[in-house]
């Protein structure tokens, strides 16, 4: 958006009386002039904090004076919706008859001017004129607390504070030009300085509702990582400790990925409008961009709170709460029963419904206490002011939570040392496991359980919860553990293409392989996954798998070769452990090379452990673009000449100078440049080059060197 003007209002106790009280609004305190006359600042009083019924338009103020002993106008009121402000919902607009009054009302800053139709309007029209602004929201349900402030001052006022807020644009200033500049302002007597945001309420005001980028007094100059401000009554003050995933003591804004540090970026800056989070913060250098959205465009003065400021009423504010709920506390119990409910509104008292909508109401107040329930019931609720509703009701829940009953699988006993899965289930909720009959923490939750490693008998117990209540006493599940075959499971290498076997390893037992086979052992000749389950012939007849990961090294296969530049990267297929050439006698373990010439190569790949095979060989070319040539006449880098182009007939490379003049074009049946232009030796520069290799590869653009 676009910034507002810069504010030109100072107040210092004295001030160049110029016949009204507008030539005090042209006075800055830059000018090291003192002023002859005595001229009082005004007093602006408001009162009318009210309720806003949605729908409906209403004053801002219900009375307002402002008392001025030596002046009977004033150039301008300025009235911002300077907290709570949704835009495009929001709109403040004069109404009723001001023939003397002109109003203007900027959305993007929620801000109202009231000025003179014709000259300066007198204290009694503008007072009339505020008196007769009205409020009023677009939303069908609109939430929150607004604050009007009113001041005489185009400064953005905050009432949290007392603080005023002034943009100052000035394209490419540095942070500490601005640092200094917003020292030297000064506002009705009050002490500038590069603001220092601590609270979201001003970081809305003095950036989101602002007019554009600008800087303000954080840096972490001093300390790496270690944000403080810079400036003002917060200066020394840590308000953030990291990067982009660091955290804040008390208040920080930074926008999404925010602070980077990308290029030592130590000082804090208002965000560019439309980049990111309105309003939120980035880190920038000392300088900036040159041009852009990281480019510094302005900076953010604040005033107040300083030592020796003035104490002054040029501003005042009223507040509107729109009746709303707040809270609301759903309750719940075990079994049927009456439960109590409780919600807060913001203004107005609280009405209960059986409805979402319609209906009359059934009880009034913060709390509520149901009927006897036997199952889950929604009750609804609006804050009333004076007939003026919510709107939409918010839904409070009254939850009747089912006693859960447990229902259990005996548990299948254990072979050897391992663990058990065990399987209960409940009517309602959720089962949870013990190893104790009483007390204890749970081991697990859910309707299995893994126990741990079983050496012995060992017995689990079993309860349910459903949102916290309990099936009762715990029900005891006995494991019976029995001895496993001796068997391990086994990694099997293979080459592709080659015959393995496979061998259970256990004799005296019955085997059922995954194959379907039912000997000891089978032979294989790929790389599937194969298992046999061994039963034991002993006792208890337990059976245990044995798994077979069968590892094939793959004979590799060259997919692509992608060439970037002096950089060539191989890229191959299978799963073999591989070395790579492109010269086919040196081999390496990585698949990336640096070439120094340009020209024709060629690509290989082995599996280097097992020998299991060879890639196809798979040619390649590299076309470099020379960094400098010097056509000097002394028999090194006289022309400028692409190696490998001749293997692309519809390659060409285009040569600018640094003004985006042509200077030549290059292509396989004309290769060469010898540094000159229509005859003429080109001087010692850098060139710029757009290379086209095909029309599926992308163009490649750069610079180069003519050296004399």
């Amino acid at each position: 958006m676009n910034g507002f003007p810069i504010l030109r209002y100072t107040f210092i106790a004295l001030f160049l009386c110029l016949g009204s009280f507008s030539s005090l609004m042209n006075v800055n305190s830059l000018s090291s002039k003192k002023p002859t006359l005595l001229n009082d600042a005004p007093i602006l009083i408001a009162t009318g904090n009210q309720i806003y019924c949605p729908g409906s338009q209403i004053n801002i103020v219900t009375n307002m004076s402002i008392t001025d002993p030596d002046d009977t106008g004033i150039d301008a009121i300025y009235i911002q919706i300077s907290s709570g402000y949704v835009f495009g919902q929001d709109i403040l607009t004069l109404t009723g008859t001001h023939p003397s009054i002109v109003f203007n009302w900027d959305a993007p800053t929620g801000k109202l001017t009231l000025t003179g139709s014709a000259g300066q309007p007198t204290y009694v029209d503008l007072i009339a004129a505020i008196e007769d602004v009205v409020f009023s929201n677009s939303s069908a349900n609109p939430t929150g607390v607004r604050t009007f402030s009113i001041t005489v001052g185009q400064a953005n006022y905050l009432p949290s504070n007392g603080h005023y807020y002034e943009y100052v644009p000035n394209i490419g200033i540095t942070w500490s030009a601005a640092r200094t500049a917003a020292a030297n302002r000064t506002y009705y007597g009050l002490q500038g300085y590069l603001a220092t945001i601590t609270a979201a309420d001003e970081a809305q005001l003095s950036g989101e509702q602002a007019a554009g980028a600008g800087w303000i007094g954080g840096s972490d100059e001093a300390n790496e990582g270690v944000w403080r401000w810079m400036t003002g009554p917060e200066a020394g003050t840590i308000f953030w400790n990291g990067g982009v995933n660091g955290t804040t003591p008390n208040y920080a804004n930074w926008n999404n990925g925010e602070p980077n540090n990308a290029g030592d970026e130590d000082y804090a800056h208002i965000t560019a409008p439309g980049v990111g989070i309105p309003g939120s913060w980035n880190d920038l250098s000392n300088t900036g961009e040159a041009s852009g959205d990281y480019q510094p465009k302005g900076y953010i003065v604040e005033y107040g709170g300083m030592p020796g400021d003035p104490v002054l009423q040029i501003s005042t504010s009223t507040t509107i709460t729109i009746p709303s709920i707040i809270s609301s506390v759903g309750q719940s119990r075990c079994g049927e029963g009456s439960v109590t409910l409780t919600a807060n509104a913001s203004a107005g008292t609280v009405k209960w419904y059986t409805t979402p909508n319609g209906g009359t109401p059934i009880a009034t107040g913060n709390s509520f206490t149901t009927p006897n329930l036997t199952q889950t019931t929604t009750y609804y609720i609006d804050a009333f002011e004076v007939g003026c509703t919510t709107g939409t009701r918010t839904a409070v829940q009254a939850t009747i939570n089912e006693i859960p009953e447990v229902i259990i699988v005996d548990p299948n006993p254990v072979c050897g040392e391992n663990s058990a899965i065990l399987t209960a289930s409940t009517t309602a909720g959720t089962i949870s496991w013990y190893s104790a009959e009483t007390g204890g923490t749970s081991l697990g939750s859910g309707n299995t359980f893994t126990t741990p490693i079983l050496s012995e008998d060992t017995t689990f117990y079993v309860e349910a919860f459903n949102n916290g209540c309990s099936s009762g006493n715990r029900i005891p599940l006995n494991v019976l553990v029995y001895d496993l075959p001796d068997v391990e499971d086994e990694t099997v290498t293979l080459c592709e293409g080659s015959v393995i076997t496979l061998n259970a390893g256990v004799s005296n037992a019955t085997y059922l392989w995954s194959t379907g086979e039912t000997s000891q052992s089978i032979q294989v000749n790929n790389n599937a996954n194969y298992s046999v389950v061994v039963t034991s012939l002993a006792a208890g007849n337990c059976s245990k798998t044995k798994n077979f990961t069968i590892v094939q090294y793959d004979i590799p296969v060259i997919e692509t070769v992608v060439v970037n530049d002096t950089s060539v990267e191989i890229i191959a297929t299978g799963n073999g452990e591989y070395e790579y050439s492109i010269d086919g006698f040196n081999y390496q373990d990585s698949n990336l090379f640096t070439v120094g010439e340009g020209g024709l190569y060629t690509a290989y790949v082995r599996e280097r452990i097992n020998n299991c095979g060879y890639s196809d060989e798979q040619t390649f070319v590299v076309i470099l673009v020379p960094q400098f040539f010097s056509p000097n006449g002394d028999g090194f880098n006289d022309i400028f000449y692409l190696e490998g182009m001749e293997f692309y007939p519809n390659s060409s490379i285009t040569i600018f100078n640094r003004y985006g003049k042509l200077i030549k074009q290059i292509t396989p049946s004309n290769p060469f440049w010898d540094g000159t232009f229509e005859g003429e030796k080109l001087p010692a520069n850098d060139y710029w080059y757009v290379l086209k290799i095909d029309d599926t590869t992308p163009e490649r653009k750069g610079h180069f060197s003519l050296l004399r």
